[in-house]
Order: structure tokens, then sequence, then C-alpha cells
């Protein structure tokens, strides 16, 4: 890795080697809007790469004792209220690009799934449903082996590509990644720039009808126009964790601006002002409920990120 020329005040990214980067690269930078919740504080500093080789230029350059965090839609995370350190890398426009070569769809890491979901069915390539019933980008898809209605990524991924933390750019297969429920052995600190879909010829009418049923189901009974970030718990093996949530009397329970939905009690609302404390103190003490009553311990799917704020 080359060595980085210090900087007048000693932080390596005001040094001139990172001159190139300075119009995609922002100092305390407002997250709050970069998530579903609208909660949080700054990115000590926030870069927007052009596309993986920009990402890998980048992380050449950024020295390794600096955090790194990696934000796609922000649809499943809590950002906390004083912040993240280190550098947050949010892929823009460069990784959203979608294409096809016979039954393999290539999707970029910042493509929402639901937009995968639509191409697919316009190619007449069907597999790819359930992708329009997750919300969020394909990247997160692969490291959380994100899934619904019966299908994962798991079962769809053949490749990855990836930029490593020290720049290096190659492709991991499925087999690699060591999928398991809502989880992925992605290497520490990589970045998901593209995946490689394997999908399966079928007749468009057919493909969007699914997706129509899956969009109907979502709307019918998840509070998906809400302030909210998806599905708060995983489920436990042989349970369904909004029943554990309801049957310990959970549903629309209430920590200042933070509530868990009357609609589906495994997605926590944003009622108007609540704070990331807020939705992750309610969290806590949803599971500490659900624990009293049935002694299983809900694990968070939600991920939370970041430092506390001042007054925590």
């Amino acid at each position: 890795m080359m060595a980085v020329k210090k900087a007048v005040d000693g932080h390596p990214l005001r040094s001139a080697a990172f001159e190139p980067f300075r119009d995609r690269l922002r100092e305390n930078a407002d997250l709050s809007k970069t998530n579903w919740f609208r909660v949080g504080g700054p990115a000590e500093w926030l870069f927007r790469p052009e596309n993986a080789d920009d990402l890998s230029a980048f992380l050449k350059l950024l020295p390794l004792d600096i955090p790194l965090t990696v934000l796609g839609v922000g649809s499943n995370l809590i950002v906390r209220d004083g912040g993240i350190q280190g550098v947050v890398i949010k892929l823009g426009r460069g990784f959203a690009s979608v294409s096809h070569n016979g039954e393999l769809l290539s999707a970029g890491a910042a493509a929402l799934d639901q937009n995968v979901a639509l191409y697919a069915c316009e190619a007449g390539l069907a597999g790819v449903e359930f992708l329009c019933g997750i919300p969020g980008t394909i990247g997160g898809a692969v490291c959380m082996n994100g899934g619904a209605y019966g299908n994962d990524m798991a079962h769809v991924l053949v490749e990855a590509d990836i930029v490593e933390r020290d720049g290096t750019i190659r492709t991991v297969t499925n087999k690699n990644l060591g999928f398991t429920y809502r989880h992925s052995s992605l290497p520490a600190g990589a970045i998901v720039a593209r995946a490689l879909l394997q999908a399966h010829k079928g007749d468009s009418a057919a493909i969007s009808c699914k997706m129509q049923e899956i969009s109907a189901s979502r709307e019918d009974t998840q509070p998906i126009r809400s302030r909210t970030g998806g599905s708060t718990f995983k489920n436990p093996e042989g349970h369904k964790a909004w029943e554990l949530v309801d049957q310990a009397g959970c549903r629309g329970l209430a920590v200042g601006g933070a509530q868990v939905s009357e609609k589906h009690c495994n997605f926590l609302i944003n009622t108007g002002n609540a704070t990331a404390r807020d939705l992750e103190s309610l969290g806590e003490e949803v599971r500490r409920r659900v624990f009293a009553h049935s002694g299983v311990t809900l694990e968070w799917e939600i991920k939370r990120i970041g430092v506390y704020g001042d007054k925590e």
C-alpha cells in the first residue's frame, strides 16, 4: 500500500494524496437522511466512489487504522446519534446498473432489489421475484443473505465482485461466502461491488403477477409507508419473531418517538421525532420482555452502527 503523506493538521484525508477524490469526499456529513428511520449523527468522512476502480484507488490510499463503514440505501439500519467515526462509503449510480446475458443477471451493489426484480420481469427471467419484497440494495442482500417469500440470495447468487479493505478487487463464489440464515462470511472490510444472479426463462405476465402478489402482501401486512427499517429481529429457530413480540404484549409499545408497529410488531417505526437511542432502547426493551415471557432471546436483524450521543 502506498504511504500517505501526513496532512498539515495531522489527518491523512486532508493530505494532497486525496485531492483526486476531493469532489466526492465530505467531512462531517449528515447521515440522518441516508436511512429510512431518518435518524443518526454525522459521518466523520463520507466518500461516494464513482465505480469499483475509483473505490479501489481510494482504499489503496486509506490507512488501515481508519474505520470503514459501508451504507446502502439505509433500509435495514439504525445510525446512532453520535454518528460514525472514520470513513463511510456510500455507493451511487456507478454501482446501480443491471444487465443480463442469457439467464444470468448482473446487478451493481447499489441497484435496488426491487429494480432488479422489475428488470428481470421485463426480460422474461424468473426466479428473483422475491427481491421485490426486500427494501434494500443488492449489495446489502449479498452481505446479509437477504431473503423473503421463500427464497434468498444463497439460492440465486453465482458470484460477487468485491473490493477488499486494501483496495484489491476480486471475485468470490457462492460457496466462498458461506451463506446461512441472514448471514454471509464476506471477508472483513470487503465491499460488494457487483453480483451475478442465476435466473431462468419465464413468462413475463406470470412473473409480474407473482411480484404483484408479493407487493400486495407487503402493503397489507407491513408498515411500509412509515419511517421504518424492515424486520427488526431474526426469526428464532422454530418461532416467528413477530408472534413472540405480540405474545409478550409489545404491540404498540413506545419509547420516546419510537414505537412497535401496530400493523406488524416485528417492525419499529419513527413516529416523527424519534432518536436512534429511542429506537434502540425500544428494541432492547422488546428483547427483554420477550425473553421474560418465552425464554427466547431475539437477535437483531437491523444493523446498529456508530457511536452513542453525548447524553447516552
